[in-house]
């Protein structure tokens, strides 16, 4: 393979897969659109990886030049209830409540787009770990709301933050419930660059 060096894009406005990928310790610029989130798939799987499909789409579709293009969507799900970002603090309340003093799955779906020496290659997984809320009461439901720490993530909390007040356990990949299963992404890049290298790492493209 040539040293002709790749763009390493990130469609992701989120801080937190920011830190994530910078782990990687590749250069990388960050590239989003605002797009609907939304699909017409009631499976959670399906539909975290369609709307991780549209969120890549809408930057890769822009670019001619040689680029790989990461996009990613999560979502919180109870049973065959899909949550998302919640719309106030009174929805952020809500999700909450049902999420309150039960288990629930965390989907994170990646998908790679890769446009390189006039071939365009496209994948995408799911991975999904579980999440357990002690019952929290009201005074501590007050004062994770005020911190205002749910209204941008999916079922109303982010992990690293004032909510470990109440989460009690988790199961999986605590990386994929921040917003991006940076170990799983690492082997699934392994697989996809594979065609690709003459003896090197897929790192070494970028």
């Amino acid at each position: 393979m040539e040293n002709k060096k790749i763009k390493f894009i990130l469609a992701s406005a989120s801080p937190r897969r920011k830190e994530l990928i910078s782990y990687l310790n590749i250069p990388f610029i960050i590239s989003s659109k605002n797009i609907p989130e939304e699909s017409h798939f009631s499976n959670p799987v399906e539909y975290s990886q369609h709307i991780s499909e549209q969120k890549g789409f809408a930057v890769f579709e822009h670019l001619t030049e040689d680029s790989f293009v990461v996009s990613a969507d999560t979502i919180v799900c109870l049973g065959d209830k899909i949550y998302g970002k919640p719309g106030s603090e009174k929805e952020a309340r809500k999700f909450l409540m049902e999420l309150s003093g039960k288990t629930h799955s965390v989907y994170t779906a990646v998908t790679l787009n890769l446009r390189y020496n006039g071939s365009i290659k496209t994948h995408s997984f799911v991975e999904e770990s579980r999440v357990t809320f002690n019952t929290i009461d009201q005074l501590l439901m007050d004062h994770y709301i005020k911190t205002g720490d749910s209204l941008d993530k999916a079922g109303a909390y982010g992990i690293q933050g004032p909510s470990l007040t109440f989460i009690s356990k988790v199961e999986g990949d605590y990386a994929n419930v921040v917003g991006f299963p940076l170990s799983r992404f690492i082997i699934e890049a392994n697989e996809f660059f594979k065609p690709f290298l003459k003896g090197q790492s897929w790192q070494d493209l970028f």
